[in-house]
């Protein structure tokens, strides 16, 4: 079980040391995992943050709350973590989860009827990214180029998937590589892979990484095309990528977003989800300090792109503060 190994609190999370800190002496320990997803993206840092806020604001009656982020493969392998119990919570996307739970999709006949959300967290970015030498303007110039989807199964392959229907073509079109955030990007810089499909928030890590030193450009999602995707896929809506997001990226790219949703399953308890629940909306200040997604969460709209039961312990801090649908 993941929530019974040694505690080791993200080395993403020290920068909010200095930021936040409680000294909580208790009878007993509890532990909190956080599900996130590779190191190049957004997930990742932002819950190694998340953890040590938690380690150091929420409170319990008698008890010490300590968390911990565990790198993951995002959304699908994270829903499909929540399902079985093995971790507390977890990042996905909106649309996965609402597939989880209705056992639609990627979850056709494995309905997921156990998770609940805890609260909507920041819009995640669509990034189509090429070098800027490269030929790529628009998403059909990928027919006949290499691209990287993601693992097999996970949200970024299925929205690939979704993105090759709505432009008329197939996957036989291209040549997919299943490389993560961080090793797609090693490839592009290499010559060894023409684009990378990167959704997270913006910027992102190992795009940022990768644009400090080569010319880059960030391909639009927009058109007819999109709109049909949209009508299959509402979770996903119109977004800019604003100028100056990477190294020579100098005007805005409209493309596309889909909402990170923090989520967790019935069976933590009421108690700890309002505590961390509490932790989270109570201290968005402190995570904007050490990571520009940080001022993008907020309470008032942590209902957003929610279609998943909302866990009691979250619902009943929601009721305190008057947050509603």
């Amino acid at each position: 079980m993941l929530t019974r190994r040694t505690l080791m609190l993200s080395a993403a999370a020290l920068p909010l040391a200095g930021l936040v800190g409680k000294s909580v002496s208790a009878q007993t320990r509890s532990f909190f995992g956080i599900a996130t997803g590779g190191t190049g993206g957004t997930y990742y840092p932002l819950g190694g943050m998340l953890a040590q806020l938690i380690s150091n604001t929420a409170e319990l009656p008698n008890t010490k709350l300590s968390a911990t982020a565990e790198t993951g493969n995002a959304s699908v392998a994270n829903t499909k973590l929540l399902s079985r119990g093995e971790i507390e919570s977890a990042f996905a996307a909106a649309d996965i989860l609402d597939a989880a739970y209705k056992g639609i999709g990627q979850f056709e006949g494995n309905k997921v009827d156990n998770i609940r959300a805890i609260g909507a967290l920041y819009p995640e970015t669509v990034q189509l990214v090429v070098r800027a030498d490269s030929n790529i303007e628009k998403f059909e110039d990928l027919a006949g180029k290499s691209i990287s989807s993601g693992s097999p199964g996970s949200g970024q392959w299925q929205l690939l998937g979704d993105l090759v229907e709505a432009h008329g073509m197939s996957r036989d079109d291209l040549s997919e590589d299943f490389s993560s955030f961080s090793q797609s990007v090693e490839k592009i810089k290499d010559g060894n892979l023409d684009a990378s499909l990167i959704t997270a928030g913006a910027p992102t890590s190992s795009v940022t990484e990768l644009a400090s030193g080569h010319e880059i450009k960030v391909v639009p999602l927009n058109g007819p095309a999109i709109a049909k995707l949209q009508e299959k896929q509402p979770y996903y809506v119109n977004s800019i990528l604003p100028a100056g997001s990477y190294k020579g990226i100098d005007k805005d790219v409209e493309t596309l977003a889909v909402r990170a949703i923090w989520a967790t399953h019935d069976s933590v308890s009421d108690d700890i989800i309002y505590a961390v629940t509490k932790a989270l909306y109570e201290n968005t200040e402190t995570l904007g300090k050490v990571h520009p997604k940080g001022k993008e969460i907020s309470a008032k709209t942590a209902l957003e792109s929610v279609s998943i039961p909302v866990h009691p312990g979250a619902a009943k801090y929601y009721k305190e503060i008057g947050v509603t649908k």
